[in-house]
């Protein structure tokens, strides 16, 4: 194996789950804070959130080691199961004895509860712990929260760990799971890598493979271009890495440079528009996409609003001097007018959101934008586009995320789409610029914000039910000026009317209540900032840099 060619004693960088090889960044180390001080509470639910690869099960491996010998430990891996087969899977974990092949969860809730019962009698503590919980339905939640119920007068007996993607998060928002997201007591979202955890990442597992001495493997630049393309979650930050490693074995090299990192992402991720895709890949793909737009057509018609205009140098179509939205009132000599300082698009994630925030809504700020708390009514959807089309139809600011010259994640506010150009937010203000400029470092990643109706989880169509289709008939029936019977589910007569709408607003006519639809229904109505208002808005912004 390579590790020898590097005098390592083993590979660093295998995928398998392994303590030895915990790296403990600041966050690893609070989302473990969070899992033991929930443990040793009183009993109720702990929340471990983190996208694929960010090291949940390395941090809940660590966990586990560190628990008393006093605890017992059921672990569910597979969450796709109904109640009746959760509570038996836990107490097959629990060695419980239970009437085989029973359905009746009260027979199952009773096996359990007699068990939990004796072991605090005896001093010990049990623990649930719910892997890809993301997947479990609210029934299922809803029994599962019903557990939490089986207590003494002091404490309760069953601890109950929920670990999966930020979409658990977002269920557990929902109002149906009100009481269960009540009784979380620690919860923690494990975030990816920044880059100076990803150079220390890399160095911990290479040490921990027998790296001697003050050796680098990996060059600064090399490291940079792992975390541009790995976004800085473990799991792919060891699959390339290997692969690079393999690549310098392969030329006889002593270490791995950023051309050798790219070599390998090459052959880890391929050269599909996947989740993982190359930046260099994503590149091509985009100026393909860049130029197509600009001998295309109008992809939106133009509403008025106030915002200059840029100018156009004469015959070769090159946008002249941005254009400020704030009037200049000081005079400029022709020199300052013929060489402008160069506008900056690109801001930081967090400065990127922030704008976004101002350019939707009027509403302070709050801690967390996305999601926002579930009082502002506002939804933060984030997706993916392969045309700039599909981002001028939203007809709302938004954000698009990029990889700057140094490989750092930036994002760039887009008010308006118009044939080749956009008018973005800079530092100078509301400006043109070419969408070629733009197409060379974004991702293809996106996000708005819009107001959903109540309960709202994704598209509906006909047999649908609930709080959200309830509210969509009634925002049909306010656009109508009828009055309106309660509908409790999705009929032919809503159906009709969904399609009646998309006919009326070009738009592609299935009779399914989509977001597309649903955005369009909110401007018609008046909900929400469209592109002309948050124009309009952005210009009033002062000290916004």
């Amino acid at each position: 194996m390579y590790h020898q060619h590097f005098g390592l004693n083993e590979a660093p960088f295998s995928i398998a789950v392994n303590p030895r090889y915990l790296f403990m960044s600041q966050r690893h180390r609070d989302a473990l804070a969070h899992l033991l001080y929930g443990v040793s509470g009183g009993g109720g639910f702990i929340l471990l959130t983190g996208e694929v690869g960010t090291g949940k099960t390395t941090v809940n491996r660590c966990l586990l080691e560190q628990l008393p010998d006093t605890t017992d430990l059921a672990i569910i891996l597979n969450p796709a199961l109904s109640s009746t087969e959760l509570l038996a899977s836990a107490c097959d974990e629990l060695h419980i004895e239970y009437p085989k092949d029973t359905q009746s969860l009260k027979a199952l809730t009773d096996a359990l509860h007699r068990y939990l019962l004796d072991n605090y009698d005896r001093g010990r503590k049990t623990v649930l712990m719910i892997d890809e919980a993301q997947h479990l339905d609210f029934d299922v939640l809803e029994q599962i929260r019903l557990l939490t119920n089986l207590e003494t007068n002091d404490e309760k007996l069953l601890q109950i760990i929920l670990i999966g993607q930020p979409e658990l998060s977002d269920k557990l928002s929902r109002p149906e799971l009100r009481q269960l997201n009540q009784r979380i007591t620690a919860r923690y979202n494990l975030q990816p890598l920044n880059l100076d955890e990803t150079s220390a990442y890399i160095r911990h597992r290479l040490e921990v493979a027998g790296l001697k001495g003050d050796r680098r493997l990996f060059d600064q630049s090399a490291v940079k271009q792992v975390h541009a393309l790995t976004r800085g979650i473990p799991r792919l930050i060891n699959v390339l890495c290997d692969r690079a490693l393999l690549g310098a074995y392969g030329q006889k090299q002593g270490s791995v440079t950023r051309a050798l990192v790219r070599s390998a992402a090459r052959e880890v991720f391929g050269e599909s528009n996947s989740e993982q895709q190359p930046v260099a890949a994503m590149k091509r793909w985009w100026v393909l996409v860049a130029i197509l737009v600009v001998v295309g057509t109008a992809l939106v018609s133009v509403g008025k609003f106030p915002v200059d205009y840029p100018k156009r140098a004469g015959g070769e179509g090159e946008v002249s001097a941005p254009v400020v939205s704030e009037p200049e009132t000081t005079e400029q000599s022709p020199q300052a007018m013929q060489a402008p300082v160069p506008p900056k698009w690109e801001f930081s994630e967090s400065e990127g959101l922030a704008k976004l925030w101002l350019a939707a809504t009027d509403l302070p700020s709050p801690s967390s934008l996305c999601p926002p708390p579930e009082i502002t009514r506002l939804s933060c959807s984030t997706g993916t586009a392969r045309v700039w089309n599909e981002l001028a139809s939203l007809n709302r600011p938004v954000l698009l995320e990029t990889v700057t010259k140094e490989k750092f994640i930036a994002s760039v506010l887009v008010f308006r789409i118009e044939g080749s150009e956009a008018i973005v937010w800079t530092d100078q203000g509301l400006q043109w610029i070419l969408l070629a400029d733009i197409a060379d470092a974004w991702t293809g990643t996106y996000r708005f914000f819009w107001q959903a109706p109540t309960a709202w989880e994704g598209e509906l169509s006909l047999g649908g039910a609930g709080a959200a289709v309830r509210e969509i008939a009634q925002m049909f029936a306010t656009l109508d000026g009828m009055a309106l019977e309660e509908v409790t589910s999705f009929g032919p007569a809503l159906e009709a009317r969904i399609r009646l709408f998309q006919q009326g607003e070009n738009l592609p006519v299935d009779g399914h209540m989509t977001q597309l639809t649903l955005l369009r229904l909110n401007d018609r109505l008046g909900i929400g900032l469209t592109v002309n208002r948050a124009l309009a808005r952005a210009q009033n912004w002062q000290g916004v840099r």
